[in-house]
């Protein structure tokens, strides 16, 4: 059978690499012929559930139609968060957890998506769905996943088949879920050795909204107040970004991954921060807006910036 590569979205956080690992074992057991892959290097997170569970980091791809014909996609759908010539291979599935947003394709495939918290879990359903038995490790990393997008079950996006799937796979793996998650999360919250480029970077979508282009990235940290400091060097790498790649709008949540309370920065034009202040119903004060709560990029974030930019 044809090679067919899996990835998840550009600034690939656990959830992409991770379920992208898991999908693609899957897929072969179910007769398919695939590579896990990622569109850029793990982050220090990942990075630490890699490594925890026995895993190389998969490698970086830049072009996929160079090496195949078609592709499966997890964790995104929306083609300016997949590879860059996405438009030049074929899908043949994706499983996904975010809003189906630009997406078409010539002839009918795998879709699946459900409002869970993380991908995994919903790759966690198939392989029950599929009698395919989950190993040690495999089951280590689709359970890092989900701790990472649901903030260890804390996340507004967290469902009952998330609490089920992180009791399950912790069980096959052989941890804590409680003790590994809280490890896992602070592995990626180091911050001090890394340029304000490098964090507005390093987990950041963009959204087309209502013909605005939206970049919205998040940093996760353990003092919030301490990472503040650097504000005025974050605007300034934002703003630097939105010029050079035509962002309406860039918004950066820095969420205290502890207490579930995030700061946003924003900068872009009149319009889109008008928008903004409407999406969340408060002033931004000097670029910067307290969000008590938020924590979800995929469900408080988005949405209430998609309505507001209508």
């Amino acid at each position: 059978m044809e090679k067919e590569l899996v990835f998840g979205h550009q600034s690939p956080d656990t959830d992409a690499i991770g379920t992208a690992i898991a999908f693609s074992y899957l897929q072969n057991k179910l007769g398919y012929n695939t590579e896990p892959v990622a569109l850029a290097k793990p982050n220090d997170e990942t990075a630490y559930a890699l490594k925890k569970f026995g895993f190389k980091a998969p490698r970086v791809i830049k072009t996929a139609s160079n090496e195949v014909n078609a592709v499966m996609l997890v964790d995104h759908n929306e083609p300016q968060q997949s590879v860059s010539d996405i438009d030049k291979v074929k899908v043949t599935h994706v499983v996904d957890h975010h809003r189906i947003m630009n997406f078409n394709t010539a002839d009918p495939i795998y879709y699946r998506a459900e409002p869970m918290g993380c991908t995994s879990t919903i790759v966690w359903k198939m392989y029950h769905e599929n009698g395919i038995e989950i190993p040690q490790n495999i089951a280590g990393i689709m359970l890092s996943a989900i701790i990472s997008d649901t903030l260890l079950l804390k996340s507004p996006t967290t469902t009952d088949y998330d609490h089920k799937a992180v009791k399950s796979l912790a069980k096959i793996a052989g941890v804590d879920y409680e003790d590994y998650g809280l490890k896992e999360l602070k592995a990626g919250t180091n911050i001090d050795n890394k340029t304000e480029d490098q964090l507005i970077s390093g987990d950041a979508k963009s959204f087309k909204l209502s013909g605005n282009q939206v970049r919205v990235a998040q940093v996760n940290v353990v003092d919030l107040p301490d990472a503040m400091k650097r504000k005025d060097a974050f605007l300034k790498a934002m703003d630097k970004s939105a010029k050079e790649n035509n962002y309406d709008l860039f918004m950066l949540l820095i969420t205290n991954i502890l207490d579930s309370d995030s700061d946003a920065l924003v900068v872009g034009s009149d319009s889109a921060k008008a928008a903004f202040e409407k999406a969340f119903g408060k002033k931004l004060d000097n670029s910067e807006i307290k969000l008590p709560g938020v924590v979800s990029r995929k469900k408080q974030v988005v949405p209430p910036l998609t309505e507001a930019f209508k």
